[in-house]
């Protein structure tokens, strides 16, 4: 049996539940249709080929590089300690997996190269944000193109695989919003029973990001 006061700060945190599930929801199901622009994107360097000239080469890797850090920078304030999608798994691992296959050393190892890195293409590991390093490119095209196409070819392939299964059938995605659509709707369905219980709590009014999540959320219902 919850005291008064116990029982008033329980509904205020319900009620701040509420609107964060809600909030939580509708930046997942963005960032979830967000990966396929990734998938899109790494897709595109796929084309490169012997016959692509270097200027060619720069310019895909560059576009990648636009791309992938546009995704990053829409996402990164919710993944950042007290964001939105903090403590949701499947932003966190979104975040970390398409990480890691940038950083993949695997990538061109059959033909004397440790994966993008070695072409220039790395992750800052401050910002988070993809870097190209022309230089880098440049010498790696003097010194072995043939293993150069190689390595983004097979890039391309492996970054592809990552942004899909993220957002594959049951994966990360579909679970993490199964699981906060299940709890907005115990919420809505148990409002009055939980307010008898516990009162009414204190209305969360959300701010900034949050405020912005919320209204995306009541547009999918619209």
């Amino acid at each position: 049996m919850f005291d008064p006061e116990s029982a008033y700060r329980m509904m205020s945190e319900i009620n701040y539940r509420n609107v964060l599930y809600k909030g939580q929801f509708a930046e997942l199901s963005q960032m979830q249709t967000s990966l396929e622009t990734m998938a899109v994107a790494g897709t595109a360097l796929g084309s490169v080929d012997a016959g692509s000239s270097d200027d060619a080469i720069r310019q895909k890797l560059a576009q990648f590089v636009s791309d992938y850090n546009a995704w990053r920078t829409g996402f990164d304030e919710d993944m950042q300690q007290g964001g939105i999608l903090a403590d949701t798994q499947a932003a966190q691992v979104a975040g970390y997996e398409l990480e890691q296959s940038v950083e993949n050393p695997f990538n061109g190892a059959d033909l004397g190269l440790r994966g993008m890195p070695d072409l220039g293409l790395s992750i800052d590991p401050v910002t988070k944000q993809a870097v190209l390093d022309e230089a880098a490119l440049s010498r790696a095209l003097q010194q072995n193109r043939e293993g150069v196409v190689a390595t983004v070819q097979q890039f391309s392939g492996n970054f592809v695989k990552s942004a899909e299964l993220l957002t594959s059938s049951n994966n990360f995605f579909d679970r993490q919003l199964d699981n906060l659509s299940r709890a907005i709707t115990y919420i809505a369905d148990n409002q009055s029973s939980l307010q008898q219980e516990f009162g009414l709590g204190d209305t969360y009014q959300p701010k900034g990001k949050l405020a912005a999540a919320l209204a995306a959320y009541e547009r999918m219902l619209a």
